[in-house]
């Protein structure tokens, strides 16, 4: 097992609060005692078999890996001992590039987490990335919910999410796993997952979503058809009256921020409503308008 000591680095930015809470704000200024940061060896390292990520892009992998093999990894992993090996806890798609680089060492935080802390860490690390799908999002939550006793108001003040999105998230794991598969593939979007939600044919209607390029509008009308879906509580903010593309925007918008949202619109012009009910939830909104990296 090879651990050296790195030099004091400062801190990376845009981590977001959570994130840094659980992570004890490893990585301190210049200046101080420790910073906890070690070179590892990289053979030293596995990933973490409940990580909530299964799937990573190869263009952006390779995109990371040539910029880790000009610059080097930036901003530590964060691993914890298992025996003479260390287990990847947040950092794993900064390791398989480091790996692609042909680095044989890479930064690292050690830290010593249980099962359920190093599953919390590694969700909120990836969604405050946006780096999951839908159905891995919603596989993480409900993981969390059974094995580690979360309610979903406690997992949303953890991720800066709103309660009914969670929800939403878990119940899209209702669908059929054909469904479940193409939606995390990216070939069908989340309104059209909502929409074929309690329908008997989902399968069918999946298919013909992918093969004729229909809209989250045109499956919502044949799923009514089939069958009255009881379909997610995702209520528009000014009432049911509202033009229904306006309310299907709010939705996607809903769905990108995780936070509940509301359009108005008269004439030429409107507003766009952002609900939040912590602190940090604003604090998200402004790192995405900002432009800041999560």
């Amino acid at each position: 097992m090879s651990v050296e000591p790195l030099p004091l680095r400062r801190k990376a930015p845009g981590l977001g609060r959570g994130l840094s809470a659980l992570l004890g704000e490893a990585a301190r200024e210049p200046g101080s005692a420790d910073n906890g940061v070690r070179e590892i060896a990289i053979a030293d390292i596995s990933p973490h078999p409940g990580q909530p990520r299964r799937h990573f892009d190869d263009a952006a992998l390779a995109e990371l890996s040539a910029s880790i093999a000009l610059r080097g990894v930036l901003q530590p992993i964060v691993v914890r001992s298992i025996g003479n090996k260390f287990q990847i806890v947040a950092g794993e798609r900064r390791w398989r590039a480091a790996q692609r680089a042909q680095l044989h060492q890479i930064p690292a935080i050690i830290k010593d987490y249980d099962d359920g802390t190093v599953l919390e860490v590694a969700l909120i690390e990836n969604i405050q990335r946006e780096e999951l799908n839908a159905i891995e999002e919603g596989e993480a939550y409900a993981r969390l919910t059974r094995e580690f006793g979360h309610s979903q108001e406690s997992l949303g003040k953890i991720v800066h999410k709103s309660r009914s999105h969670i929800a939403n998230l878990m119940r899209l794991l209702e669908l059929p796993p054909p469904v479940r598969i193409m939606l995390a593939e990216g070939r069908l979007q989340m309104g059209h997952a909502r929409a074929l939600l309690g329908v008997e044919n989902a399968k069918d209607l999946a298919d013909q979503i992918v093969e004729k390029g229909l809209s989250v509008r045109d499956v919502e009308k044949l799923a009514k058809r089939a069958k009255k879906p009881a379909g997610l509580e995702y209520k528009s903010m000014t009432g049911p009256k509202k033009d229904e593309d306006l309310v299907m925007l709010e939705r996607q918008l809903g769905d990108l921020l995780g936070l509940k949202v509301g359009i108005t619109h008269a004439g030429n012009g409107g507003s766009v409503a952002l609900h939040y009910a912590t602190l940090d939830q604003l604090d998200m909104i402004c790192q995405r308008l900002s432009g800041e990296r999560i």
